[in-house]
């Protein structure tokens, strides 16, 4: 007696793991934005100090980004940052081009101080220029680098800047100089033509990031802060001490741990 005996069964080949749409260990970093991420005024008055920037910079003080993701030496050769002091989100498409040509793995973006920053209210950028330009960007950009990672940072706190600021008497002289006057100008003012202005302005800081998060959220491999620069409780300590406006050292590396944390935290 006899039958046939199945054949033995095959082990099931595991399925191979899909490859994360956000890799938290990319290895090389293009920055794009204004004089926040060139550093200006953190070493010296009145000039860029990009080895102190948030993003880039090779400051051991700072600790910036690239050298947390890719170590001292690794940031140094893989790293480039094509910000521009003064620059506005209609700039951004320019240094976007001229990123892409580094074929970076990653791509920080902080823009949009100087978009409110403006000699009156009534000249801040309209919100509806600043999102045509922040979408020109990020699509030109996943059309030369379609898996290409962005962080992108929260636009400042512009008011908490104007009352952390006032309390120095420095600060508030060195403001007179034509530093952000839609916000900081008159600093002593609190008749409410001054609480208008600077209302107007923060309110324009609040659109601008909402058009960050709102953009970003449509690109599967865009990284927003979720307002984390803008909530930052900074205070002088985070500030230059030549203008009282753009970040310290201090406030550098306080950036840069924003960055860090936002890109290399695990999300379903």
């Amino acid at each position: 007696m006899g039958g046939d005996s199945a054949a033995p069964s095959e082990s099931p080949k595991p399925s191979p793991k899909p490859t994360p749409l956000w890799d938290r260990s990319p290895g090389s970093v293009a920055a794009v934005g204004d004089s926040i991420t060139r550093g200006f005024d953190a070493c010296d008055v009145l000039s860029d100090c990009p080895e102190a920037s948030w993003a880039t910079g090779g400051s051991p003080e700072v600790d910036s980004l690239a050298v947390r993701l890719l170590g001292r030496a690794g940031a140094a050769q893989r790293s480039w940052n094509y910000a521009v002091s003064g620059a506005r989100m209609a700039d951004l498409p320019g240094q976007m081009a001229r990123a892409v040509g580094r074929k970076p793995q990653l791509v920080t973006v902080m823009v949009g101080a100087n978009d409110a920053c403006r000699a009156t209210p009534s000249a801040m950028t309209p919100v509806s220029a600043f999102r045509a330009d922040f979408e020109d960007s990020l699509r030109s950009l996943r059309k030369a680098l379609p898996k290409a990672q962005v962080f992108v940072a929260s636009v400042p706190n512009l008011k908490r800047l104007w009352s952390q600021g006032r309390t120095s008497p420095m600060g508030k002289q060195v403001w007179k100089l034509g530093i952000c006057p839609s916000m900081l100008g008159d600093p002593d003012a609190l008749d409410s033509a001054a609480a208008l202005r600077r209302d107007t302005v923060q309110k324009r800081v609040e659109d601008y990031n909402k058009v960050l998060r709102e953009v970003c959220a449509e690109d599967k491999r865009c990284r927003y802060d979720g307002g984390a620069v803008y909530d930052y409780r900074f205070d002088t300590a985070q500030l230059s001490r030549w203008d009282y406006f753009h970040p310290s050292v201090n406030g550098q590396a306080r950036l840069a741990e924003i960055a860090y944390r936002t890109v290399t935290a695990k999300r379903p």
